[in-house]
């Protein structure tokens, strides 16, 4: 039988080089509050201005020569024209904190940032793929946090993963400049019950580790599981914090937006350390352990025929239409039920099924296959089976004998 191809990673769009929509944001469309309050989260620091009028703000780091004059309200006159020379001022910095308060501005987002705290090497030269690691563990918690919106689960494997995968498809992420943390911007309010649900799991993740190494319990992880902590969560951390002196996460809520119902307003960095991995593998075992197989009922188009002679039990894989959180399945049938599927394939309808989805192997194999019946479909849809068969003959892959 062929192996299943690998997970696809989820892919995260980088940082625009234009401004999303139709442009960086006018003065008019500007809460000034709201900008007092990116600069301050992206390192700008405000010093002096008229009390009560407008502050003056410089950017982050040594030397810097740009500073802007920021409206605390619109109370008076020239309020729009001390924004848009801030606007035009922060679109001529070639900076990273201009940049992502601009981001901010034209697309309401919540942040969400990864700190590595890595060693650097000789002369200060950074690692070879440190930031792949950190972008690699950044995509990894973002569609555990996805997955966790559509259910909670210790261990999610393939479900959810078509609807996660479009929760993520308008997360922009940002370059991870030397000295600075790597951000995502989730747009709101769209993508805000993934900002929420990743801040909740990770003080959850944070509490069950305190406990376990209190305590020596696993019982904090049971919990947790309500939070959105799962194994995909645990193994996300695990490649953050593995290869580091620790590392930090935090949540940022988007000042446009408000703060979320029951989230802290302005949350500290959840942070993890090399002491916190033996407890996360812990707990990503137990996770996959413990997730109970679930009985379900398929209906799916037969994509893929196989056994080992011209008779006896084969293997078939369906692309499912309705029944499970997945796309594809792999099910051995007898020789009656297998019989079935090829001719529902060879005339272009879908079989449904009834049996049980194992966690072994990510939730793709369905086991205790019963009651294997064609299922009538529309005109269109029996047409578009029929010509997947045409365009893909090497769907069945039935041997006579082995040479």
């Amino acid at each position: 039988m062929r192996n299943r191809p690998p997970e696809e990673p989820v892919p995260l769009r980088p940082h625009p080089d234009a401004f999303p929509g139709d442009g960086p944001p006018r003065p008019a469309d500007v809460d000034p509050a709201v900008l007092g309050t990116l600069l301050r989260r992206h390192g700008w620091q405000r010093r002096g201005g008229a009390a009560g009028r407008y502050g003056r703000w410089t950017p982050p780091g040594p030397g810097a020569a740009t500073s802007l004059l920021v409206p605390e309200s619109r109370a008076f006159p020239d309020s729009d024209d001390l924004l848009g020379e801030a606007l035009d001022a922060l679109a001529r910095s070639d900076t990273p904190a201009a940049r992502e308060v601009l981001i901010s501005l034209a697309r309401p987002s919540d942040e969400i940032r990864w700190w590595r705290d890595v060693p650097n090497g000789p002369a200060g030269a950074a690692p070879w793929g440190r930031d792949e690691q950190l972008r690699g563990a950044a995509r990894q918690m973002l569609l555990a946090a996805a997955l966790a919106t559509r259910a909670r689960a210790g261990y999610h494997g393939a479900r959810h993963r078509r609807a996660a995968a479009e929760l993520l498809q308008d997360v922009l992420v940002g370059p991870a400049a030397e000295g600075r943390p790597l951000t995502a911007f989730v747009p709101v309010p769209a993508g805000r019950p993934l900002a929420v649900r990743l801040h909740q799991a990770l003080h959850a993740a944070r509490e069950a580790i305190d406990y376990r190494r209190a305590t020596g319990g696993m019982d904090a992880f049971d919990g947790a599981v309500e939070a959105g902590v799962s194994r995909e969560l645990t193994e996300a951390l695990t490649a953050l914090v593995r290869g580091t002196e620790g590392a930090r996460i935090a949540v940022a809520w988007a000042p446009a937006a408000g703060v979320p119902e029951g989230c802290a307003p302005a949350a500290e960095p959840v942070e993890f350390s090399p002491g916190d991995l033996p407890v996360l593998r812990e707990a990503a075992a137990r996770y996959l352990r413990e997730e109970a197989s679930v009985p379900v009922r398929i209906t799916g188009a037969v994509v893929r025929m196989r056994r080992s002679g011209p008779c006896g039990e084969g293997t078939v894989r369906l692309r499912v239409l309705a029944g499970a959180e997945v796309t594809h399945v792999r099910v051995t049938l007898d020789e009656e039920d297998y019989r079935i599927a090829g001719h529902a394939h060879l005339v272009g309808v879908p079989v449904r099924v009834h049996g049980r989805l194992e966690r072994r192997g990510g939730f793709r194999r369905l086991t205790g296959v019963s009651g294997v019946v064609p299922v009538q479909v529309d005109e269109a849809e029996r047409d578009r089976l029929l010509k997947s068969l045409q365009e893909n003959p090497d769907f069945f892959e039935e041997a006579c004998g082995e040479a």
